[in-house]
């Protein structure tokens, strides 16, 4: 019982810090965008902002899977 405790808290606060990470690099990447592309309250530049954070995230995750793959 210890033992799945302290997993599942340890899990619980890898994920805090995850979303937490996450969290701040969105208000970076929407700084960066602002400065490059101006307000970002209009539709268009809010749409553009998601689909270049999608992109980013896909190919992250593709990146990660594989350096997973090459360390087992």
């Amino acid at each position: 019982m210890k033992k799945d405790v302290i997993e599942k808290l340890a899990s619980l606060i890898t994920a805090a810090f995850g979303l937490i990470a996450a969290l701040a690099w969105n208000s970076a990447i929407q700084s960066i965008f602002v400065s490059i592309f101006g307000e970002r309250s209009s539709i268009p530049a809010m749409v553009g902002y998601a689909i270049i954070v999608t992109i980013i995230a896909v190919f992250a995750t593709i990146w990660i899977g594989r350096l997973y793959n090459k360390a087992k």
